[in-house]
């Protein structure tokens, strides 16, 4: 475990000098997407991202990750998204990255109930491996495919509120609650960094409070019931 921390921080310190030639941003928030294999993760990124899709992605090795700026209340924000490989193989690499995370998109395939009755172990994986405060937000993927739906969208609410996550369902490939998802995210994160600077003023110090007040924008609402 101690050599693939070792060789996270070493990608990570590397992601870091890559991205030194832009340091005009207020905060920068590191986001990873996990969950089992083939439920859609690496499209939900290209997707966000970049807003492109393509069905022909191949399983993420180890793990990869992307950058892309937002700006909530006059503050920008600069995520850092990293999208891990869900293979238990993996594992040991990917959980070396979850230090310092401060969000988790948790994602499940709405047509494989094997992905469905992983969330408890990639939750556990979570509370083991990320810092207390970390935010987390259940995905239902690929709300598209209807018609080889097996888990319910009820189900999964109940799943999310049993572990205390928000809930969306979503589908990379028809653009469904993609956007939303990240930015009710961002929007959790800033709201306990606002707690955290209300309690201790020496959070962040120097930092102006960046409690968001914004409406979100609205879910879409398709026939497969996000």
């Amino acid at each position: 475990m101690e050599l693939y921390g070792k060789m996270a921080a070493t990608q990570e310190a590397k992601f870091g000098q890559k991205d030194t030639s832009d340091q005009n941003f207020d905060y920068m928030f590191k986001l990873l997407i996990i969950g089992n294999s083939s439920v859609g993760k690496t499209s939900f990124l290209f997707r966000y991202a970049d807003d492109s899709f393509t069905s022909a992605f191949v399983s993420t090795v180890g793990i990869d990750f992307k950058v892309k700026t937002v700006f909530k209340n006059e503050k920008r924000i600069k995520l850092q998204i990293w999208d891990t490989a869900g293979q238990e193989r993996y594992r040991t690499i990917t959980t070396a990255y979850y230090r310092g995370a401060m969000g988790f998109i948790l994602m499940y395939d709405i047509t494989n109930e094997e992905s469905f009755n992983a969330v408890q172990d990639w939750s556990t994986q979570i509370k083991t491996y990320s810092w207390d405060n970390a935010q987390v937000i259940l995905v239902g993927n690929k709300c598209d495919m209807e018609d080889e739906r097996v888990v319910s969208a009820e189900r999964g609410r109940q799943l999310a509120d049993q572990l205390g996550f928000e809930f969306f369902e979503t589908s990379a490939k028809d653009n469904i609650n993609v956007k939303q998802t990240f930015e009710r995210l961002v929007d959790i994160i800033c709201d306990k960094m606002s707690e955290s600077l209300e309690t201790d003023p020496n959070v962040n110090a120097g930092k102006q409070n960046t409690r968001l007040t914004d409406n979100p924008t609205p879910l879409q609402q398709p026939n497969c019931g996000c």
